[in-house]
């Protein structure tokens, strides 16, 4: 029988602490090198993750570069409580853990969605995966629109197209999602992205369906958050920095989510200039 490992936990979010608190049947969903993804009775998701990867909505980031692969498997027991996880040889203590909040400053971005968009045109785009479906066209324009209906039709049609944990659609729909946070106000952009997500989440992995979700309560990971503050700062360096790390997430979850995000800021830029213009 191996010993046990304790590690210390760095950072979690508020509802990483409550799954650990209510979840009753976890089991582990994923075993990679540097994250292993638990999944309770309620289809919620829990990641533990390296340093490396970061925050994220649903992250328990551990202090120690532990190679999961070499200590876990699908099989491997679990057993967990408000601040403590046990996980096959790994001891997780989350006492101590700072807590991390996953919604970006989505007000002062809004206030400042015009100055987004200037900054926006400067950077290239050409290079960023876009899905060669008319639909995801659609899905853009229907959220820069906010045609709900339009909106769920088109994500429909998306959710799920692609192959891998997190299809390309999934992918593109996130990017979107948040974008629309930017673009709208506050309770126009909730509803649309509430809706639409929860839509897409019924129609692809357990993986996926938790990201959408998230996007759709308002939450992204930390490369997006970085993203943002360099918006905000108005950093042109910080802002290509985080977009070529955003870029370089999986194969090409990054450059879909870039091109779903990308896609409403250029739809919404053509509403704004219609409605500027009166035509």
């Amino acid at each position: 029988m191996q010993e046990m490992q304790s590690i210390n936990a760095l950072s979690l979010t508020p509802d990483v602490n409550g799954w650990l608190a209510n979840s009753r049947y976890p089991r582990i969903l994923h075993v990679f090198d540097y994250a292993c993804n638990l999944i309770n009775e309620r289809g919620e998701v829990l990641s533990i993750v390296t340093r490396e990867i970061g925050n994220g909505p649903f992250n328990l980031v551990i202090e120690e570069d532990v190679l999961f692969s070499d200590h876990l498997n699908l099989e491997s027991p679990i057993s967990n409580s408000p601040n403590l996880l046990n996980l096959g040889d790994l001891t997780i203590k989350t006492r101590n853990a700072e807590l991390w909040f996953p919604r970006p400053d989505w007000e002062t971005l809004h206030v400042r969605r015009d100055e987004v968009l200037a900054l926006l045109a400067k950077l290239p785009v050409t290079n960023y995966q876009l899905l060669n479906s008319p639909f995801s066209n659609s899905l853009a324009s229907s959220l820069a629109n906010a045609d709900l209906p339009a909106s769920i039709n088109a994500a429909q049609k998306l959710a799920g197209l692609g192959i891998g944990l997190t299809p390309s659609g999934d992918d593109f729909i996130v990017g979107a999602i948040l974008a629309t946070w930017i673009t709208h106000p506050a309770d126009v952009a909730g509803a649309l992205a509430a809706e639409v997500t929860e839509v897409a989440a019924a129609l692809t992995t357990s993986l996926s369906g938790v990201w959408l979700r998230s996007a759709g309560r308002g939450e992204a990971g930390i490369l997006w958050h970085n993203f943002f503050d360099a918006l905000i700062s108005v950093d042109a360096i910080a802002i290509q920095l985080s977009v070529k790390k955003i870029l370089s997430i999986g194969h090409t979850s990054g450059a879909d989510a870039l091109a779903g995000f990308f896609g409403v800021f250029t739809a919404w830029a053509g509403v704004f200039h219609k409605n500027l213009v009166g035509v």
